[in-house]
C-alpha cells in the first residue's frame, strides 16, 4: 500500500448528496474550509438523473418539498437560478397541496446547482477512519491517507459504521446500539423507454395501493424527458425478495406489473438497485455527534426525515456542530 500521497484538510465531508452539499455550504459560510469527497462520478446521491438515448429519467428522488423556511428559501433561490420548477401540488384529488419541485431539466440539476462553489473530489472512496489526538486519519481505497481536523459522514449509517469499525473506532455502547438499529428500505428502479405515450395522466406520478410497485412516473409528462420514459420504483418487500436474482428478469417482472399504465411498447430498459433508498425510521436527533475532539458527526435523511429536505436540515445541523467544536 502506497501512503506517499496525502492531503491535509480542515473539514472533510464524505458524500456529495444533499446532506453533504448542505453541510459543506454551511461550513463555507461559517468561515471553515470544507472538502467534499464522493465515490461516484457525479453529485446528488439519490437526486439522480440518467439518459438512455434521447430519453431522460429521474430514477432516484422524484421531487422535493419544503416545509422548513430555510430550505424553502434555498429552493426559491434555485428556482430563480433556473435549477428548479414546480411539478405539481399533489398526485390525487385529495392531495395535501404542497408544491412538489423538480430539478430542471432533471433532479441531478438541483444537486449540481447546490454544488456550485464547493470543493468536491469525485471518484474517491473512503476505506477507514482512525482517530488521532487532534485529527482524523482517513485512509482511501486507493491507498491515500488524508488528515482532517473534523469529519462529517453523510453516507447511509451502516456504511459509516463500517468505516469507523475498519479504523478501530470504538463507539459508546448506547450510541452504537442507537445507530445500529437504523434501517433502510431497498428499491429497484426500472427505466423503460416507450415507443409511444404512456397511459398515465398528468401530472405523471402515481403510487399504487398494492402490488410490487411503490411508485411509477412518466418523465415526459413530468417535463424531464423529450421521449416517453417511465420510471418504476419497486416496494421494499419486492426489492429485498429479488435482490440477488437476475436483474433483467426482475426488471421484466416490474414492467409486466406496470402494464396497465405503460401503454406503448418497450424500446429498451435499464434497472438500478438502490440498496439504501430511504430510511425505515428516523433518529430523534438531527445528526449524531460521535466525537467532539476531534469532531466527527454523522448526518443524512435518517436523522432529520426521509426527504431531500430532511437531508439538508441534517447537513446544516452537522455543520453547526463542527463549527462549534473547532476554531477558525
Amino acid at each position: 500500500m502506497n501512503h506517499a500521497s496525502s492531503r491535509n484538510v480542515n473539514v472533510l465531508v464524505v458524500g456529495a448528496g444533499m446532506a453533504g452539499l448542505s453541510a459543506a455550504t454551511a461550513l463555507q459560510q461559517g468561515g471553515r474550509r470544507a472538502v467534499v469527497i464522493d465515490k461516484g462520478r457525479g453529485v446528488g446521491g439519490r437526486m439522480a438523473t440518467r439518459r438512455i438515448g434521447a430519453a431522460t429519467f429521474d430514477h432516484g428522488a422524484q421531487f422535493v418539498t419544503a416545509r422548513d423556511p430555510r430550505f424553502g428559501d434555498l429552493l426559491g433561490k434555485a428556482r430563480t437560478a433556473g435549477a428548479a420548477l414546480e411539478w405539481c401540488r399533489g398526485f390525487t384529488a385529495d392531495a395535501d397541496g404542497h408544491t412538489r419541485w423538480r430539478g430542471t431539466p432533471g433532479m441531478s440539476s438541483l444537486a449540481k446547482h447546490w454544488a456550485l462553489g464547493l470543493e468536491i473530489v469525485q471518484e474517491k472512496q473512503v476505506a477507514a477512519l482512525r482517530q488521532r489526538a487532534d485529527h482524523w486519519s482517513v485512509r482511501m481505497s486507493d491507498g491515500e491517507v488524508w488528515s482532517a481536523k473534523a469529519v462529517i459522514l453523510t453516507a447511509p449509517v451502516p456504511q459509516s459504521l463500517e468505516l469507523l469499525d475498519a479504523g478501530g473506532v470504538v463507539l459508546e455502547p448506547a450510541l452504537k446500539s442507537r445507530l445500529s438499529a437504523l434501517q433502510y428500505e431497498r428499491c429497484f428502479a426500472v427505466m423503460a423507454v416507450l415507443e409511444g405515450p404512456s397511459r398515465m395522466l398528468p401530472p405523471g406520478g402515481f403510487a399504487p395501493a398494492e402490488g410490487p410497485i411503490a411508485w411509477i412516473a412518466d418523465n415526459q409528462l413530468k417535463g424531464v424527458s423529450a421521449e416517453p420514459a417511465i420510471t418504476i420504483h419497486a416496494t421494499d418487500a419486492f426489492s429485498v425478495a429479488h435482490w440477488d436474482q437476475d436483474r433483467d428478469e426482475t426488471a421484466r417482472m416490474l414492467i409486466a406489473a406496470a402494464d396497465e399504465w405503460m401503454g406503448g411498447e418497450i424500446k429498451s430498459f435499464q434497472i438500478h438497485g438502490w440498496r439504501f433508498s430511504k430510511p425505515k425510521q428516523t433518529d430523534p436527533s438531527s445528526c449524531a455527534l460521535v466525537s467532539s475532539d476531534p469532531p466527527l458527526v454523522l448526518a443524512g435523511d435518517v436523522f432529520a426525515g426521509p426527504r431531500v429536505e430532511g437531508a439538508a436540515l441534517s447537513g446544516w445541523a452537522a455543520a453547526e456542530a463542527v463549527i462549534a467544536a473547532i476554531p477558525h
